[in-house]
């Protein structure tokens, strides 16, 4: 019913310009994010699993992670089949109802992993500062807790932005320049004063962005602060071990997020913006999984172990 009666663009489409302004590398653009869609798939769904049927990564860590890599799944497939399929056809359109809806389920998957990797670092918290209560701290109930936490958050954030949007009107060429559908190039179309919407998405944004930032930096200075207590070199390389995987991640996403905002308006600016939703909605998903697997030993050796009696059994 606020579809029907609070906006008349329903019947409205939007045309999502992606990358069609360099026609001679449509198919090797396809080549490149169809290889790195599939990795994404394999390296998260793999992720998932082994961490399921490995009885060693049954632990509050791991449990994080499985829940970070389906965030990163679902992350990549709201956006990259439409992408790879603009790159096939000619027909680059796509419906009020199915942009908007694109947009829902991305700012929900954006947030929810925003405060996944802040859970996460408490959890690194736990484990390195209180090692001897981490598994009495980190019961099953407070796992579940922290880990629906991200998710609600990144529901009701969607879902208030989205009503916003669904509050303006759109009428004319709705042309987006962008593979996406995001906040701010919907609300660059619109033909309605998007003032409103667009300041509530940048309080949401900042609020987000801080207090998981706030939460990350106040885990790691008492983690970097017990670390540097250690007696022990062995324990000090231990501790860091533990955290260089999660650190990495942080980095890349929020350091991502942090270079968008920064964008300064120019000519410019589009490509930038472009360039950038594609690294943290496209990229990041696919090394996520590379990072915990690459880096951390437990998920190596089960993987090991995996293959070994995938081998033997067959």
């Amino acid at each position: 019913m606020l579809l029907a009666e609070g906006n008349q663009s329903v019947g409205a489409t939007f045309t999502l310009l992606g990358f069609s302004e360099y026609p001679d590398f449509q198919v090797p653009l396809l080549s490149v994010f169809l290889t790195i869609y599939i990795v994404t798939v394999v390296g998260n769904l793999g992720m998932i699993m082994i961490i399921r049927v490995s009885p060693r990564l049954h632990t509050p860590m791991y449990f994080f992670l499985s829940h970070l890599s389906f965030v990163d799944f679902c992350y990549s497939t709201t956006v990259t089949p439409k992408l790879l399929e603009n790159l096939v056809v000619e027909d680059r359109t796509i419906s009020f109802v199915g942009c908007i809806m694109q947009f829902f389920l991305a700012c929900v998957c954006a947030v929810a992993e925003t405060f996944m990797l802040a859970v996460m670092a408490y959890d690194r918290f736990v484990a390195v500062c209180n090692p001897l209560l981490y598994t009495v701290v980190m019961s099953q109930k407070l796992c579940a807790l922290l880990v629906a936490g991200p998710y609600i958050w990144g529901i009701a954030s969607s879902l208030t932005l989205t009503c916003f949007l669904l509050t303006l009107s759109f009428c004319g060429s709705n042309v987006i320049n962008n593979f996406v559908c995001e906040h701010s190039v919907i609300v660059s179309v619109s033909c309605s004063d998007p003032y409103i919407s667009q300041m509530l998405c940048f309080v949401i944004a900042i609020f987000n962005e801080v207090s998981s930032l706030v939460i990350i930096f106040t885990t790691y200075i008492f983690i970097f602060v017990t670390v540097i207590k250690m007696s022990s070199a062995g324990g000090r390389q231990k501790a860091f071990s533990t955290c260089a995987s999660h650190l990495t991640a942080i980095t890349i996403f929020h350091g991502t997020i942090l270079f968008l905002y920064c964008v300064p308006n120019s000519q410019n600016s589009w490509l930038i913006v472009k360039i950038g939703s594609l690294f943290y909605t496209v990229v990041i998903p696919m090394l996520n999984p590379l990072i915990y697997s690459l880096r951390n030993k437990d998920v190596k050796e089960s993987v090991r172990k995996l293959i070994n009696h995938s081998i033997q059994f067959c």
